[in-house]
């Protein structure tokens, strides 16, 4: 089996891979300073509870937008797996698509590995949308080469920036509005909902009406993160959700390099 890796920037996913199903997967918040020895207990402590070994790890692949973390999930892979992980975007697992922008080794490897996955799942033209720490919006074109898009503040950290500068606001979930669909908020905690969930909600409309306008073509959005399906209920811009994209980015990009 695969072990697909994914550190982003919040968190730290770990996926179990066997051919085109993901038989698992758990997450564990990030930090740099996590040895590959703290990984290995919490990670086989886990595969034993589902009856899995580290022998039925044969390969490792990592992607992440968090440098530090690529030696100590080396070691992981080597020490406790017996195997030399694979850095997605470094040889031998270079990104198979056309990168259109000024920058092309500034992009992270979360959203070239949603589009890799997008890509393959719907050949046509496409604004991928992930729900993480940032909120990004990648146009890919029906060639599959990436054309450019948008980084705005993930909605979590868009509630911690108003809390942590509002001393008398109250921290609250972010939830959709249950029942009236006002956009008049009575209370202080009502109010913060509507800024919160609808404000995000109109921020994405908007900006994908903006992004189909500039593309010309028809465009599918394809959403990915865990507040995709929690918008996807009082919106209707969303074509597909697709909650794995990243790691099935990881594990396509690791059958390609074979």
């Amino acid at each position: 089996m695969l072990l697909a890796v994914d550190a982003g920037n919040t968190n730290v996913v770990f996926a179990l891979v066997e051919g085109d199903e993901i038989r698992s997967r758990w997450r564990i918040a990030t930090d740099p300073r996590r040895t590959g020895d703290e990984y290995a207990v919490w990670l086989h402590n886990l595969m034993a509870l589902e009856g899995l070994t580290p022998a039925d790890v044969d390969a490792v692949i990592i992607g992440t937008v968090v440098p530090r973390t690529i030696h100590n999930l080396e070691v992981l892979a080597s020490k406790y797996f017996g195997v030399e992980a694979m850095i997605a975007g470094q040889p031998p697992v270079e990104w198979p698509m056309r990168l259109d922008v000024d920058e092309p080794k500034s992009l992270g490897a979360d959203r070239a590995l949603d589009m890799i996955a997008a890509h393959a799942l719907y050949p046509e033209d496409l604004i991928v949308i992930d729900f993480g720490t940032a909120t990004t919006f990648d146009v890919v074109d029906y060639e599959g080469a990436y054309k450019g898009g948008i980084i705005a503040p993930g909605i979590n950290l868009s509630l911690d920036a108003l809390v942590n500068a509002a001393a008398m606001l109250p921290r609250i979930a972010i939830e959709a509005p249950e029942g009236d669909k006002s956009v008049v908020g009575t209370t202080t905690e009502s109010q913060m909902h509507i800024g919160v969930y609808w404000g995000y909600v109109a921020m994405v409309e908007g900006l994908v009406a903006r992004l189909r306008a500039e593309i010309g073509r028809p465009a599918k959005v394809v959403s990915t993160g865990g507040l995709a399906a929690l918008f996807d209920k009082n919106t209707d811009v969303f074509d597909a959700i697709e909650p794995d994209l990243t790691i099935q980015g990881l594990a396509m990009l690791y059958q390609r390099s074979r």
